[in-house]
C-alpha cells in the first residue's frame, strides 16, 4: 500500500494551475505530527502539500513516517532552500522532488513567484552537493510550458537526477475546474518526443516512465485509463484535517469522499468500515479517468504484465530505429 500525506494547504507559490494557495489551512487546523503514529506500515509515502516545508514540525513528520514506510519522498517547490537542505543532511535516506514548471521565465510565470526557478534549481544543486541520492524535479504540463519539457528532461539527464511529469488536472484538491489543454496536438507531440528519448536510454525505469507518459497522452485525448484505478484500495491520502481520502482527484472536497477522520477513529476502523467500502464501490465507476502518479504508479506495480508488454514492444521498435507514435 502507498500513502500521500498532505501536510498543509499553505503554500509560498501562487500557481496558475493550482489554487491551493487561495484556500490555506491555519496552523492550528492541521493534524499534529503524532497522529501519524496511528497509520499502518506501507511501502511508500509521499509527503506533500501545499508546501510541506512550511510545517514547523516537518522533521517530526519525517521521523514518524520513516518507521512506517519503506521509502519516503517529499514533494516541494524548493523555495525554502536552507530548511530543505538542513533536513536532508540529517535524513540521507529520504527522497526530494522539486516542482519546476519550465525554463526560468515560464516557471516563474506559472508559479506566480519571482525567482522561483532560481530557488528550485539552487535547492536541487545543494541537495546534490551534500550527496542526497534520491533527488529530482518534475513538471506539470500545460499549453504554456509543454515546449520546455524536453529541455528540462535534458537538464535532468545532465545533472543525473530523476525527471517526473504530470499534466494539469481538475479537482477539489487543486480548487481548479477550468484547467484544460487546448493545443492537444502540440502538447502530445512534445510527449511523443519525450517518450522516444526515454526509450533510447538503457535504463529500465525510463522505459516504464515512457509508459506512464503514454498514459498522459491517453488522458489528454480523453480516453479511459490504461489501468484500473486502485484509489482507496492500493493507496490513500491523509489530508491536513486528518481525513483519510482515497485520492486527490475526486470532484468534491466534502466529507462525502472521506473514509473517516484519523483523529476520531483508528486507521483499521476507517479502512475496514462501511463508508470506505461504499467509496471503493463508487471509484469503480468514477468518470474522471485521472492519470496522476499517486494512483498510476500503484496500478502499474500491481498490473506489471500490461506495461511490461508495452515496454517490450516499443523498446524493440526503438532498437530497430522505429519511432514511437500515437495511432
Amino acid at each position: 500500500m502507498e500513502a500521500a500525506i498532505i501536510t498543509t494547504y499553505r503554500c509560498t507559490n501562487k500557481c496558475r494551475m493550482c489554487h491551493i494557495w487561495k484556500h490555506p489551512t491555519k496552523c492550528d487546523e492541521e493534524f499534529k505530527s503524532g497522529l501519524l503514529n496511528k497509520l499502518p506500515r506501507f511501502n511508500f509515502a509521499n509527503i506533500t502539500g501545499g508546501e510541506p516545508f512550511l510545517r514547523d514540525d516537518i522533521e517530526e513528520i519525517v521521523n514518524i513516517l520513516k518507521k512506517k514506510a519503506k521509502r519516503i519522498v517529499i514533494s516541494t517547490n524548493g523555495f525554502l532552500t536552507e530548511k530543505i537542505v538542513d533536513l536532508a543532511q540529517r535524513n540521507r535516506d529520504i527522497g526530494v522532488r522539486i516542482s519546476i514548471e519550465g525554463l526560468p521565465q515560464i516557471n516563474d510565470e506559472l508559479r506566480g513567484q519571482e525567482h522561483s526557478f532560481d530557488h528550485g534549481l539552487r535547492t536541487l544543486l545543494e541537495l546534490q552537493r551534500i550527496g542526497l541520492k534520491d533527488i529530482g524535479f518534475g513538471i506539470t504540463v500545460s499549453d504554456r510550458n509543454a515546449q520546455d519539457m524536453l529541455e528540462l528532461y535534458q537538464l535532468a539527464r545532465a545533472m543525473n537526477v530523476e525527471f517526473a511529469t504530470a499534466v494539469v488536472h481538475n479537482s477539489y484538491y487543486f480548487h481548479k475546474h477550468d484547467n484544460e489543454i487546448s493545443n492537444k496536438e502540440g502538447v502530445i507531440a512534445c510527449f511523443v518526443e519525450l517518450i522516444n528519448e526515454l526509450l533510447k536510454t538503457n535504463r529500465i525505469k525510463n522505459w516504464f516512465r515512457a509508459y506512464f507518459n503514454y498514459g498522459l497522452i491517453n488522458h489528454i485525448n480523453g480516453k479511459p485509463r490504461l489501468l484500473a484505478c486502485g484509489a482507496g484500495t492500493d493507496m490513500f491520502f491523509l489530508d491536513p484535517f486528518g481525513e483519510i481520502r482515497p485520492c486527490n482527484g475526486m470532484d468534491t472536497g466534502s466529507l462525502e469522499n472521506s473514509m473517516g477522520n484519523l483523529n476520531e477513529q483508528s486507521f483499521e476502523e476507517i479502512w475496514e468500515g462501511a463508508k470506505a467500502q461504499k467509496i471503493r464501490e463508487s471509484i469503480q465507476s468514477c468518470p474522471k479517468n485521472c492519470w496522476m502518479i499517486g494512483t498510476a504508479s500503484p496500478a502499474i506495480k500491481k498490473n506489471m504484465i500490461t506495461p511490461t508488454l508495452w515496454v517490450m514492444k516499443n523498446k524493440i521498435k526503438n532498437v530497430l530505429g522505429k519511432r514511437f507514435s500515437v495511432t
